[in-house]
């Protein structure tokens, strides 16, 4: 239906939300969800004229002049903060919502931003604030959430190929909970009852993937995405750390520039991306013929 994955990431995690505030009881204030946007949106405007106004300065030809400005960056990046952060004032959505984007023009090197936005948002309102909390338990553990967020999440994984991260995150992550059962002794319930978290398929399918921070070589992702994991699983089982995943993806996230310099790949591009699905289903005159 839509040429661009970021369009169904768009539509998926509008309905997450939706769906979230109808069946979940969140205690989510509806003008948050506006002020993250429209603070996403602004903040995008805002670096983007100040880019091409560099760009005019010391490149007045007008074929070096790229359009920087990205709605659809802007608004996955409010609506992933919408999902996952809770603050009590207006002003902690707003340094969220700011400081993610900016983010993305400050900590780069040459044209890839190394931090996910969304994960920067709320590591920096956590570290600085005393309001802002992340509830990963917030889905519960029913099943049909599950099947919602592997469904949707493999749709966008498929079309943008980037499984392989996921699969290497939660394989490793899995593998050292199975270990830690058996070495407490414990049932396997308790194994089931760890992994069966929404919040933590939300994670691996959406936020770990972001194709244009996680590293370029499929190695490179596989290995990346195995530490992130091993981190996650010393910071919640060994400190006690609800939040360990999103701590584990921000301290983890430099290390994208030296396995990219390790393993050199092609840079994901949404451009090319919608390209190649173009390519794929071609309406060719001589098929209808």
């Amino acid at each position: 239906m839509f040429k661009d994955t970021r369009d169904y990431q768009i539509l998926f995690l509008s309905v997450f939300l939706m769906l979230g505030i109808g069946t979940r009881d969140w205690t989510l204030r509806p003008e948050l969800i506006v002020i993250a946007i429209a603070t996403c949106i602004t903040t995008q405007l805002i670096f983007s004229l100040a880019i091409s106004r560099w760009s005019l300065v010391i490149s007045p030809e007008p074929t070096h002049i790229k359009p920087t400005f990205n709605l659809r960056s802007s608004l996955i990046t409010s609506l992933g903060l919408s999902l996952l952060l809770r603050a009590d004032h207006w002003t902690t959505m707003v340094l969220a919502a700011a400081m993610a984007i900016s983010s993305k023009f400050i900590f780069k090197i040459g044209d890839k931003h190394f931090f996910n936005p969304a994960n920067f948002g709320i590591i920096t309102v956590l570290s600085l604030t005393s309001d802002a909390w992340v509830s990963p338990g917030q889905w519960g553990e029913e099943w049909w959430y599950g099947l919602l967020f592997a469904g949707t999440g493999g749709l966008v994984l498929q079309r943008v190929g980037r499984w392989d991260t996921t699969a290497a995150f939660l394989g490793a992550y899995s593998l050292l909970e199975a270990v830690r059962n058996i070495w407490l002794g414990w049932t396997w319930d308790v194994y089931l009852h760890r992994l069966m978290s929404g919040s933590l398929l939300l994670f691996a399918l959406f936020m770990v993937t972001d194709p244009r921070s996680i590293p370029n070589s499929r190695i490179g992702r596989i290995i990346w995405a195995v530490c992130i994991a091993i981190i996650t699983f010393i910071l919640r089982n060994y400190f006690f750390l609800s939040t360990a995943v999103f701590w584990a993806l921000f301290a983890l996230a430099p290390l994208t520039i030296l396995l990219d310099t390790i393993w050199f790949a092609p840079r994901f591009s949404w451009q090319k991306e919608t390209e190649v699905q173009e390519e794929n289903h071609p309406l060719q005159i001589s098929q209808v013929l």
